[in-house]
């Protein structure tokens, strides 16, 4: 665990460039007090909310240093540069996976700034994500192959059958830079025991024009709680993550009677409610009401939510293979018996780190577990905090 504590100032107006009520008239003077401006920019950088500021900072812009609000501008424009590209290589990806046949639902990056935000311009854009079903994930990588992206890294043909068990995404490098585009087959990976039924997930999912596509995206139901999942997993760690729930959260044709259900079924209520719970106290995004009806009641949840609010604050982060990280992802979960497959599967999941340690024929696959025991336990001893 590592803490490096931002000034509470630049914190303070970060989050209220980000608010509900940023905009509105009486936002709170926040330069009363003297604003390092670049430590803020460097802030908002790393929370992934450089647009959501410069949107904020335009309604004061007699505030800002002329040269500092030129940066902001330019930074913004840069962000909608990469977005066209982005955009013109996911409709680039998505007509050659549709000539191959192949079912894809673009989510978050894209999808989420234009079907939430309603601009591409608004949320900080890095790549492409598309969930695939796990069975395509061939056709896929010969697909998007021909338009020159190859996977950041190379399994054999039995470590890839293995891969698509236990893990969960795959990443590919553009002629343009890495990691421009990453499919996913599963929303986690396996050990994290949140298994979301992805053939539901097609079966529900919507229409949307993003970049002026046509598409198929996860339905508002089912990405809410895709969000939430993946913001625990990294324990809420950077402020766009509970924007783009708060805004989410917050559409009114929401029903929050099968998001319940389907939290429920997953295990995963208290995250959904650590998630709206720091939404409504890092942004002022109402707790919704009709979530309080259907979601269970967990006394539990105003305490993560503080201590999560806490590290964002003193900027503290997680080594995620530490005993500290491991804690979290136990704590968090609801049920015994979610808690218990979290743990064994975390012991007994081998993959591509195991993989490269040793060399080991097909039949011989489930020695790997071996060795990923003794892997873990070494890791475990060396990164204690």
């Amino acid at each position: 665990m590592h803490a490096l504590s931002p000034p509470s100032a630049e914190w303070s107006l970060l989050r209220a460039a980000c608010s509900d009520s940023s905009a509105a008239a009486g936002w709170p003077d926040f330069f009363s007090s003297p604003i390092d401006w670049k430590a803020l920019l460097g802030l908002a950088d790393k929370h992934g909310v450089l647009p959501l500021l410069a949107q904020a900072l335009s309604n004061v812009a007699e505030r800002v240093p002329p040269d500092v609000l030129k940066t902001i501008r330019q930074n913004y424009q840069t962000n909608l540069h990469k977005s066209l590209f982005l955009s013109r290589e996911l409709i680039r990806i998505l007509d050659k996976l549709s000539s191959f046949g192949i079912e894809v639902m673009p989510y978050k990056g894209l999808a989420l700034a234009e079907t939430v935000y309603g601009d591409i311009a608004l949320r900080q854009c890095g790549d492409i994500d598309l969930l695939i079903r796990g069975q395509d994930f061939a056709r896929v990588r010969d697909a998007v192959g021909e338009l020159g992206y190859t996977p950041h890294f190379t399994l054999s043909a039995a470590e890839e059958q293995a891969y698509l068990k236990s893990g969960y995404e795959c990443a590919f490098d553009g002629t343009a830079g890495r990691n421009l585009l990453e499919v996913q087959w599963a929303i986690q990976p396996r050990f994290y025991a949140v298994d979301v039924d992805m053939e539901g997930l097609f079966r529900r999912a919507v229409s949307a024009t993003v970049a002026g596509c046509k598409l198929k995206t996860p339905s508002a139901e089912d990405l809410l709680l895709i969000l939430a999942v993946h913001a625990a997993k990294h324990l809420w760690g950077r402020l766009i993550w509970t924007c783009d729930l708060a805004r989410l959260s917050r559409l009114p044709s929401l029903d929050w009677k099968s998001i319940a259900a389907q939290a429920d079924k997953l295990g995963v209520v208290r995250i959904l409610r650590v998630s709206l719970k720091l939404a409504e106290d890092l942004l002022h995004s109402p707790f919704p009401s009709e979530a309080n009806a259907y979601l269970a009641d967990d006394a539990a949840v105003p305490v993560f939510a503080q201590e999560i609010e806490s590290h964002l604050a003193k900027d503290i982060t997680f080594n995620v293979e530490s005993l500290a990280y491991l804690r979290w992802m136990i704590r968090l979960r609801e049920r015994g018996s979610d808690k218990m497959r979290l743990i064994s599967r975390l012991i007994l999941t081998p993959g591509p780190g195991e993989w490269a340690v040793v060399q080991l024929p097909k039949p011989l696959f489930p020695l790997y577990r071996l060795v990923r025991v003794s892997r873990l336990a070494a890791r475990i001893v060396q990164n204690r905090v």
